[in-house]
């Protein structure tokens, strides 16, 4: 069984911002394996469905971005999943608009969602998937909790579908895999 999270914040007002990538992702995933996200518990939103015949469980923290560990950590320990199959999807600065980037492990690079994470599990080994979303001109909350430009709507979006691939590849192949297949492209 593998956990799917996509990282974001909860609400009306966040929806399409920088910060919320992950969510953007999982619904796609969502609606491509035609897994219903409709039930609440564990500090999220999730569904359990599959995913070329492995269960996964998809999940949305509802903890808002600093607190989403609290939510991966009950998922976890309820359904007993290993940290190795838990795939944190979510926002990167330090990559551009059109880029992904898969791990394996790694510390949290300033990102307060994986900071999180990483302290409820105890550990840093979980495959991320971490996308694009451009360096700060400004103030970085500014910046992650805004909106892509037109322009930039259409590039991230592109990454959406190779991302939703990648977390497919990870599940079927490996992390390893995915990195070699997909890690390096621009979309």
């Amino acid at each position: 069984m593998h956990l799917i999270v996509g990282l974001g914040n909860p609400g009306k007002e966040y929806e399409k911002t920088r910060h919320n990538v992950g969510f953007d992702i999982l619904d796609l995933i969502s609606d491509k394996y035609n897994i219903n996200m409709n039930r609440t518990k564990f500090k999220g939103v999730y569904g359990d469905g599959k995913i070329d015949d492995e269960r996964v469980i998809l999940l949305k923290p509802a903890t808002f971005m600093n607190l989403s560990g609290e939510s991966v950590k009950a998922v976890c320990d309820f359904y007993k999943i290993k940290n190795e199959n838990i795939i944190v999807i979510y926002d990167d600065i330090s990559l551009s608009v059109g880029r992904m980037r898969i791990r394996k492990s790694g510390s949290a690079g300033g990102h307060n969602g994986i900071k999180n994470i990483i302290s409820n599990l105890s550990s840093d080994v979980f495959p991320r998937v971490k996308v694009g979303v451009g360096a700060p001109i400004g103030d970085l909350i500014s910046h992650v909790l805004g909106r892509f430009s037109t322009e930039d709507r259409i590039e991230v979006e592109k990454v959406f579908n190779v991302a939703a691939d990648a977390v497919q590849c990870i599940i079927t192949k490996g992390t390893c895999e995915a990195m070699n297949n997909f890690n390096g492209i621009k979309v």
